[in-house]
């Protein structure tokens, strides 16, 4: 009877368990799915947008758009979140229900061995002699026959309520991976959200909400794309390499034509080289990039070129141009800030810096400065290949060096 109890209790725990949890679900999934063709509207308009001619209404359009995308991803991943809490909750209700049953099985199914236990010692020969006719002989054996039937039914019972209870508790597990993991997801949108938010600002500052301004500003920036380029065409192109990344106590050195990351379209820009339309690639014009991001590793932050080149936030005026000030990459904030205009003994004697130089016909290049060491400046350049651990002054004149920038947290 307390058997049959327990079977009638965990079949009404189910059923009421899945009614609600399908209740649950189809409300959810609908609004999952307004918000998800709300996103997926809005990334839409935000490649048309890109595609427009590029002015000062349209980036800011563009940024607009950009944010409120934004906050709609956050509103999606705070839903996930709230389900998954809700999911959880249910699972350790579960958990709980299945844990009281099998600790009630267990205590019956060894009650049940105990009363076998006492009754071992009874044989055929014990019940024929102990039955009074033939009717009794008869219903004596089915007895014994249900009995065993129904300690092997509590048997698989018990089976089925440990394996139902494992089960259960590694779904909470995963589920609760799947939370961490989503909280880590939520503080990278809101942070790209504080970027976005302070790039529009910058925009409006920087251009004094002025067209002219901003085209200047514009010209500017393809100029500087165009010489980093140009630097890459002088030396012999943009080939891809393989095999370039070491790592060591130092930090990593990266490559920026490594195959890795080296075909990146950086900020998906088709305008490098001087008017002409070709598409702005890490091994084309990523050395700053690839500098930043092996400085970044040097101070402990496992970063690399393409973790920078994939947050659009990080690139000036809609262009593949890396932007100076605070950068993010895996939700860490970088910020680059000019100290000279030349390099000296002192500067690096206790942290490495990214210098840029002028090098070739109208070329500009950009790599690290590790240290001085031995009357010699060590560098990592981020595109000739194998390019660790080099003597600066083996392949550039320190007085093409025209800034010297440190990297901050």
């Amino acid at each position: 009877m307390i058997n049959k109890n327990l079977f009638i209790k965990s079949f009404l725990f189910l059923i009421i368990f899945f009614v609600f949890l399908n209740k649950i679900n189809g409300q959810e999934n609908q609004q999952t799915s307004d918000l998800r063709k709300k996103i997926e509207e809005y990334e839409k308009k935000l490649t048309e947008i890109r595609q427009q001619k590029n002015t000062l209404f349209s980036q800011i359009q563009y940024m607009n758009t950009q944010i409120y995308l934004t906050n709609l991803k956050i509103q999606e991943t705070e839903e996930k979140i709230e389900k998954t809490i809700k999911e959880i909750g249910i699972l350790e209700t579960k958990i709980e229900d299945l844990d009281s049953s099998l600790n009630h099985l267990s205590r019956l199914m060894i009650n049940k061995i105990i009363q076998n236990y006492k009754q071992k010692n009874f044989s055929f020969l014990d019940i024929f002699f102990q039955s009074e006719n033939t009717n009794n002989l008869i219903n004596k054996i089915k007895y014994i026959k249900i009995v065993r039937d129904n300690n092997q039914k509590l048997i698989v019972q018990v089976q089925k309520t440990k394996i139902n209870f494992e089960e259960q508790k590694n779904l909470r597990e995963k589920k609760k991976k799947e939370l961490d993991n989503l909280k880590i997801i939520l503080a990278r949108q809101q942070d790209d959200l504080k970027n976005q938010k302070l790039a529009k600002q910058k925009l409006l500052i920087d251009t004094q909400n002025n067209e002219t301004v901003y085209q200047q500003l514009l010209s500017q920036a393809r100029s500087q794309l165009s010489s980093l380029s140009n630097f890459v065409r002088n030396q012999g192109g943009a080939t891809i390499l393989s095999g370039q990344t070491i790592c060591d106590s130092w930090g990593c050195y990266y490559n920026q034509r490594d195959s890795q990351w080296g075909n990146f379209i950086v900020n998906n820009s088709y305008d490098c080289n001087d008017g002409v339309t070709s598409a702005c690639t890490l091994a084309k014009i990523g050395c700053l990039i690839t500098s930043v991001a092996m400085i970044s590793t040097h101070y402990g932050k496992n970063i690399n070129p393409l973790d920078i080149a994939i947050n659009s936030n990080n690139f000036w005026l809609n262009t593949a141009l890396l932007q100076k000030g605070t950068i993010s990459a895996k939700g860490i904030n970088i910020n680059r800030t000019t100290i000279a205009s030349y390099l000296t003994n002192d500067i690096v004697s206790n942290r490495p810096v990214i210098v840029g130089i002028n090098h070739g016909v109208f070329g500009t290049h950009f790599l690290v400065i590790k240290k001085y060491e031995n009357g010699n400046y060590i560098m990592n350049d981020p595109y000739i290949e194998n390019g660790k651990d080099k003597n600066f002054t083996d392949y550039y004149s320190l007085n093409n060096i025209f800034s010297v920038d440190i990297i901050n947290f």
